[in-house]
């Protein structure tokens, strides 16, 4: 347990401030907040810690590792405020949040710093890429000094001329569109809560796109409209060799019918950031993740897509700010 007490005069004025995200590429973030109060500098994101932490903070900056649960809340009676660095906010139980009367910071709706963030669309864009190629394998057999294409595996496809399909054309959907028409894909977006205008993309309906994509790219909020969007019923629609990238929330995909697609060959491959309930403590026996260490066509990486040093260090000097901004009031 690494817990960094503040040491000078504020220590003994209120708020509480409970600060538990690795701030070691930017320790200024801690600067305002000492400004406000007694701030608690914690670099172990451990649940247990940070629930045994809680019930004395007034104020919350946490990791997405912990989940702000109703049960977490249940022992934060002094809590006025909960703070997250991401746009993401599907590890905090927002209903508790509401019922307790307890304000929530985060990066949801600060578009004008997001616009600046590209690392979780160039993520996205490397999946499609190492999908489409079938990275793993052409590693593997590189490794094995084996060299050109192999004679009983399909010759891929080049990505001009395929159609690209964006499910959600906010700021992350809009820089995938035009990564696409850079590498002269047909592009269709799919957004029923935007006219979309912009030269070279073509807006559709969901059903539209499922059924015309080659690649399908997800970039939509988890809520209870978008949960499980991408089930059996949609897979079942969409054309043969297909490949499905998701840099957003897990919960958008079934994951059991996304493996019945890959193992049927319906889905030809499928590059992941993020899968379903992240905080399993047996994560690693899920199937997905089981599939995916014995086949190349499912590509997986640990929910990194947003993590370039200047997404983690803007996010977390932003945050602090806002939170010391709002302890001011």
């Amino acid at each position: 347990m690494n817990v960094v007490p503040q040491t000078d005069d504020a220590a003994a004025v209120s708020p509480q401030i409970l600060v538990a995200v690795d701030l070691s590429t930017c320790p200024e973030a801690l600067d305002p907040l000492r400004q406000m109060g007694h701030v608690r500098y914690v670099s172990d994101f451990d649940q247990e810690l940070i629930e045994s932490l809680i019930p004395a903070t007034d104020a919350y900056l946490g990791h997405t590792d912990v989940r702000v649960t109703e049960g977490f809340l249940a022992q934060a009676s002094r809590l006025r405020v909960v703070c997250t660095c991401s746009t993401g906010t599907d590890h905090i139980d927002l209903n508790a949040l509401r019922a307790r009367d307890i304000d929530l910071i985060s990066l949801t709706t600060e578009y004008e710093l997001l616009d600046t963030f590209t690392s979780t669309a160039e993520m996205a864009w490397l999946l499609l890429q190492a999908c489409r190629r079938r990275l793993p394998r052409l590693f593997a057999r590189a490794k094995e000094g084996q060299i050109g294409l192999e004679e009983e595996q399909p010759v891929p496809h080049q990505l001009s001329r395929q159609t690209l399909g964006i499910v959600g054309y906010g700021r992350l959907g809009k820089m995938v569109a035009e990564y696409g028409k850079a590498f002269r894909l047909r592009v269709l977006a799919c957004d029923p809560y935007k006219q979309i205008d912009t030269p070279g993309i073509e807006q559709v309906d969901f059903d539209t796109l499922v059924r015309q994509a080659d690649v399908i790219s997800l970039h939509v909020h988890l809520n209870d409209e978008t949960r499980g969007m991408i089930n059996r019923e949609v897979l079942a629609r969409t054309r043969p060799g297909v490949t499905l990238v998701n840099v957003s929330r897990g919960g958008l995909v079934c994951e059991e019918a996304l493996l019945e697609a890959l193992e049927s060959g319906h889905i030809a491959a499928a590059g992941l950031d993020v899968v379903d309930n992240e905080w399993d403590a047996d994560l690693r026996r899920r199937p997905l993740l089981e599939y995916a260490r014995t086949h190349d066509n499912l590509i997986l990486t640990p929910h990194v897509g947003g993590g370039s040093i200047e997404s983690v260090v803007d996010a977390r000097l932003f945050i602090a700010q806002k939170l010391a901004d709002y302890l001011a009031r």
